[in-house]
Parts: structure tokens; sequence; C-alpha cells
């Protein structure tokens, strides 16, 4: 699943990390140079890095800093890309069809403006008038981010890996996750120890994320799937960077990145020996369609399109557990769109549970029939329009699971298992 390139400013925690950190963020004055020279040295005793050269930082109005933001919105999520991504979401049926996503993007990345770093200009903006309570942490958590642009180019981390989206958005989730991280630790005097430190302990700050949308019309009222992908970067790479440093103490993150969303998620992924890097899938070209667009899921992803049509977060949860690397593809045939989706699985339970998650999400969503077994590991749906397939099958002896849906009518029988390749 791919996460809209610009990061979503600091707003989104803003609220959650005043309520944590209390007084020791409110200090006197809001003029800008000020909050800059008060949080330098502060982040550097938190993360034992020195500025090489003094941060850049400039005030703007609220609309410069949002026709910036609205033009590099545009850059980095090219029409087409965007028109493919929300078809595809449609499909799985993560956002409603009358959706425009654009909108959605545009409305809420300026819904609370405060400030951002941009690594293309190596330029810390912040808004002129920025409430009092919340430039001190914006321009501390944004200033983290100036930081690691010093040690590591964070603007062409961020281009990297665009073929595979589900390790772009691990990437990204450390450097926000560090951010957090190390924005909460600066605040509370460069501890390292922050959940001792917090009431209610490491806990009490991820409800406090979560809760701080609700300062955010737009962000409280968007699809599951957006508020996910947007929350998790900070949430889970918080997290991420927490166990890092306990595990591997004196270590650089940002040159111990995951390449994957289960290695952000599942510890033994990342920190076991070895780690459990994702297989790469590549898909052959459909059967009695054409090919329209191809990306990834992810583990986070598809945590969240099981939970999404089976509202249970702990079926969603196991049935990602296991995933091993995935590809899928929006094919258009002549009776309309659908979409192709191969994952790989540690073990054959794995597998089974997964497909017998996704039998149980597409009976929620189409309702219809139940299963028809046409072969031992090839179960089929029909519903709402809809057929759809899940075949069980093995690649070189890994495990996966070939789902299909298409519009009714239309053959199933899109993809070659025996054409899909595995590295």
């Amino acid at each position: 699943m791919r996460r809209p390139g610009l990061r979503l400013a600091a707003a989104l925690l803003l609220p959650a990390l005043l309520a944590a950190c209390g007084d020791r963020m409110r200090s006197p004055g809001d003029e800008l140079a000020r909050r800059v020279a008060e949080a330098v040295p502060a982040i550097e005793k938190a993360t034992g890095l020195k500025f090489k050269t003094p941060p850049k930082y400039e005030a703007r109005t609220k609309d410069q800093v949002r026709e910036f933001l609205l033009k590099k919105l545009a850059e980095e999520n090219p029409a087409q890309q965007l028109a493919n991504e929300e078809r595809a979401l449609k499909l799985f049926g993560l956002i409603p069809d009358t959706l425009d996503l654009k909108k959605l993007f545009l409305s809420l990345y300026t819904e609370q403006i405060v400030g951002f770093y941009d690594p293309a200009t190596k330029t810390l903006y912040v808004v002129q008038d920025a409430p009092k309570d919340l430039l001190g942490v914006t321009v501390s958590h944004e200033l983290v981010h100036a930081l690691q642009d010093q040690y590591i180019d964070l603007d062409s981390l961020y281009k990297a890996n665009q073929d595979q989206p589900d390790r772009q958005l691990a990437v990204q989730a450390v450097v926000e996750g560090q951010a957090t991280y190390e924005q909460m630790s600066a605040m509370l005097g460069g501890d390292a120890n922050i959940a001792a430190r917090l009431p209610g302990g490491w806990d009490k700050v991820r409800e406090m994320i979560r809760d701080a949308q609700g300062s955010m019309p737009v962000f409280a009222t968007a699809p599951t799937v957006i508020q996910e992908t947007l929350i998790f970067p900070y949430l889970s790479g918080a997290e991420f960077v927490r166990r890092f440093e306990s595990e591997r103490p004196g270590q650089d993150v940002l040159k111990n990145l995951p390449a994957s969303t289960e290695q952000l998620l599942e510890t033994k992924a990342f920190f076991g020996t070895p780690k459990d890097d994702p297989t790469i899938v590549t898909l052959p070209a459909p059967r009695g369609a054409t090919k329209a667009y191809d990306s990834q899921m992810g583990e986070f992803g598809t945590r969240i399109l099981v939970y999404q049509h089976v509202q249970d977060q702990n079926i969603a949860m196991q049935a990602a557990q296991g995933w091993d690397g995935d590809r899928y593809m929006l094919v258009r045939t002549p009776r309309g769109e659908g979409i192709a989706w191969v994952t790989v699985w540690d073990s054959s339970v794995d597998a089974a549970e997964f497909g017998d998650a996704m039998a149980e999400a597409t009976l929620q969503r189409y309702g219809g029939t139940p299963a028809k077994t046409a072969s031992g590991d090839l179960r089929t749906y029909t519903g709402g329009g809809r057929s759809v397939a899940i075949q069980n099958g093995e690649i070189g002896g890994r495990t996966v699971v070939l789902w299909v849906d298409l519009p009714a009518g239309a053959s199933t029988d899109v993809i070659d298992l025996k054409a899909v390749t595995l590295k």
C-alpha cells in the first residue's frame, strides 16, 4: 500500500504530544528564531548528534505554505498515479466509490498547517502567527528531520524503492518515528526512558496520538485506510525506534532500515537471526485482460484490508501474520475492472488463515453464495455482481495464495501461478 508522498505536517501529533509533555513544551516568547535556538541543543542532547550546519528556517503566511504544500503534493503524486491508487483502493473496498482521493488529500494536508521541513530546499517552513502552544512542538519535531537530513539525504531516501511501496512506507515510518521519539525525548530533557517519565507509559502515548485525530474534522471523517496509513509512520514508527534503541544501543536506526512493514510490526522479523526479508513478487501479463497498474499491500495493508471487511482486529492481525511478500494488479477485462493479488506466506498454516479470512471478507462484502470448490485448492464466490476466486498454491516450494475479484461473468483465470516469479 503506497503512502501519499508528503508527510502530514506535524499537526497530526501535536495535540497528543502537548498533552503528554505538559508544561515542558511551553516556553516564553513566540519568535521563530527563539524557538529554533531553544530546540537545537535539546535535540542534539537527545539524539547524541550535532547539527553540521545551523538549520535554515523561514516564516511564511498560511496561504504561502498551503500553496507550497499543494505544489509538492502534485509533484510527488502525479495525476495518473493517484488515479490508479484511487481505483485500486475502491476495488479492494477500502474507500467509497464516490470518494475523490485528490480532493481528500488536499483537504487533509491543509487542515492544520503549522510547519514542516522540506528536504528538497533544506528549510523549515513555519506559518506566521501559528498558535503558541503548537509552535514549539512543530519546530522541535521538524528540526529532527533537518538533523536527519544532514546525516542521510531524506529526499533520496523518500524517492528510493518506488516500485516497492511497502518498503517505502516502512522507511518513512522510521524517519517519522525517530522524529516523534526524539522530539519527546528532547522535551523531557533528553531522557531516553520516555515511557517511565510519562503518566501511563508508552501505551498512554499511543492512545493520545490516536485521540489527536479529534482535533482535525477532515481527518476524523476520512476512511479507515487513510487514517491508519497516515497515523502508521508516527505511531508504529516511534514504537520501532523505541525497540531499536533498546535492542541495538549505540547504532544508527537510519543506517539499519527495515525492508518491509512486517519488519516494522513484527519484532522477530527485524531483530531475529536471520532477519525475515520480504520476497519480491513479479506477476506475469494477465490472461484475457490488460494490466492497468500494480503495487503492494504489505503486512500493514493486508491487516487493514481484512479488518475493513470483517471488523475484527484479532482476525485481521492473525490473517496478516506470516506475510512474506505480495503484489497485486489492477486489470481491465471486457466486463470491467478487477484485482488479481498474489501473496507469499511463511507456512501453509499462515496461507490457510489468510485464505479463510479473505473468504469471510468476501462474504461480508458481497454476500451471495458460499464458496464452491472447483478443485482441492480453489474456492469461488459469486455475489454483488462480482466473481471472486481464492486459490492456494506453491511456487518454487513457497506457499502462495492468489485472490482474484472481477465483474460477474469475467473469467477469474487471469493469472498463471506457474508464470509468477519470486525472488
